[in-house]
C-alpha cells in the first residue's frame, strides 16, 4: 500500500496497515519517526468540539504551507456536512515518536503579554522596544547549502567581515541603529515579551497597539529559569513564570545578571491585528501550537494530548509557531490567549505530551 503526501517535497511511505507497528521514515523529515494508528486510540477523542476543530483548520488553510500539505482536503474542507466524519474518512493518523524511540515529550503554554507604554521615552517609559537592527544582516544559506534550509545566519559588518551581532548584554542600556516602536515602563515584561513572541502594548494616550516578532540577534536562546535552577535559586518542581518573576521581585539588584544570561534578543513590528505565528495568521487559543520545524511541518495539523492538575489538553491542533525554546519531535508550545488567566495558565503549564500527526489518505 503506497501513501504519498507533499509536504515541501513528495516522498513515500510504504506500510502494511495500522495494526502493525512500524516505524515510517519520512525523507524529508528524517529525524521523525511515525507509527500508524487509529482514531480510537485517541485519549478524549469523542470529546473533541469537532466543528471548532474544523474552522480552525479552515482557518489554518489560508496559509500556503498548510495548502502545500493538505492540498485538495483544504477545498474539500469548505463544504462538510458531518465534520467528525471529514477527519476520520480524509486523514490517516500517525503517532510521533522520537528518534530513539520515546513517545512521550513535553507541552508547555504561552499567551500575549499586556504592557504599558508611550510612543516616547518620559517619565517611567525609558525601555525601547526595538524593530529589527538597520545594521543586522540575515543570510540565508539554503541555496547554497539545501541541508540548511532551516537554518540563518546572523551578523554584521566590521571591517568587512560578518561577524555576531551583539548580545544582550553587550546591547543593555545603549543605543542600536534601530528604529523603535514604543517605550514600556517595565524590563521584566518587555524580557517577557520577547520570549511569547507577540503582545500587546496599552499606551499613554489610551491608545492599544499590537506587536509581533520580526527578527532575532541570531545568539541561542538560554533560558532563565534554568539558570536559576542551576544556582539554586528557585527548585527545578517549582520553576515556572510565576516563581521567575517572585525571584525577581524579591531580587531586583541581579535582574541585569539573570536576563543577560540569555545572549538571544528578539525584535518586533507593530501589527494590525493581535497575536499571529510564523504562518502570519492569528493565533486561536488552545488550537494554535509552536513546533520544532525540523521535526513537525509547520502548517500540519496535530492531535495533542496531555494534563495537568486534573486539566486536560486534549484535541485537536495547528501548527501554526515556531519559538527558540522549542526543541525537539514531541514537542509544543501552546497559545493560551490573552490576559491575566491566559497568564496563570500559561506560566505553570509543563505537562508530559504525545502527538499524533493527521496526513491525507486521498492516495492510500
Amino acid at each position: 500500500m503506497k501513501y504519498i503526501v507533499n509536504f515541501s517535497i513528495i516522498f513515500l511511505i510504504i506500510f502494511t496497515g495500522c495494526s502493525v507497528k512500524e516505524y515510517v521514515k519520512v525523507d524529508s523529515l528524517p529525524k521523525t519517526n511515525l507509527i500508524c494508528s487509529e482514531f480510537g486510540n485517541l485519549p478524549n477523542w469523542e470529546d473533541e468540539d469537532y466543528d471548532s476543530a474544523l474552522e480552525d483548520f479552515k482557518n489554518s488553510c489560508q496559509s500556503s504551507k498548510t495548502k502545500d500539505i493538505y492540498q485538495d482536503l483544504c477545498h474539500k474542507a469548505q463544504d462538510v456536512n458531518n465534520s467528525k466524519n471529514f477527519f476520520i474518512s480524509n486523514f490517516a493518523l500517525f503517532e510521533i515518536h522520537t528518534q530513539d524511540g520515546e513517545e512521550e515529550g513535553l507541552l508547555t503554554g504561552y499567551y500575549e503579554p499586556y504592557l504599558r507604554g508611550s510612543l516616547t521615552k518620559h517619565g517611567k517609559y525609558i525601555y525601547p522596544v526595538h524593530e529589527t537592527p538597520k545594521d543586522l544582516i540575515t543570510v540565508d544559506l539554503s541555496s547554497i547549502y539545501p541541508d540548511l534550509k532551516h537554518y540563518r545566519l546572523r551578523g554584521r559588518l566590521e571591517n568587512n567581515k560578518l561577524v555576531p551581532y551583539y548580545t544582550r548584554k553587550e546591547t543593555s542600556g545603549k543605543e542600536i541603529d534601530a528604529d523603535v516602536i514604543c517605550y514600556v515602563d517595565n524590563k521584566i515584561d518587555l524580557f517577557f515579551l520577547e520570549v511569547q513572541g507577540s503582545g500587546r502594548v496599552l499606551l499613554d494616550n489610551n491608545e492599544t497597539i499590537f506587536i509581533g516578532y520580526d527578527n532575532q540577534n541570531g545568539h541561542k536562546y538560554n533560558s532563565i529559569g534554568r539558570y536559576l535552577v542551576d544556582k539554586g535559586e528557585i527548585p527545578l518542581e517549582n520553576i515556572s513564570l510565576q516563581s521567575i518573576r517572585k525571584w525577581f521581585k524579591e531580587n531586583p539588584d541581579r535582574v541585569e545578571e539573570v536576563l543577560n544570561y540569555n545572549d538571544s534578543v528578539v525584535y518586533f513590528k507593530q501589527k494590525e491585528q493581535p497575536a499571529t505565528g510564523s504562518l502570519g495568521l492569528e493565533l486561536t487559543p488552545r488550537r494554535s501550537i509552536a513546533v520544532d520545524k525540523r521535526y513537525i511541518p509547520l502548517g500540519s495539523m496535530l492531535y495533542c494530548s496531555a494534563e495537568q492538575n486534573a486539566t486536560k489538553f486534549s484535541h485537536i491542533v495547528q501548527a501554526q509557531d515556531t519559538g527558540g525554546a522549542i526543541k525537539g519531535e514531541i514537542r509544543a508550545d501552546m497559545f493560551l490567549g490573552f490576559g491575566d488567566e491566559a497568564r496563570n495558565v500559561a506560566g505553570r503549564l509543563k505537562a508530559p505530551l504525545k502527538l499524533w500527526i493527521f496526513l491525507p489518505k486521498d492516495d492510500m
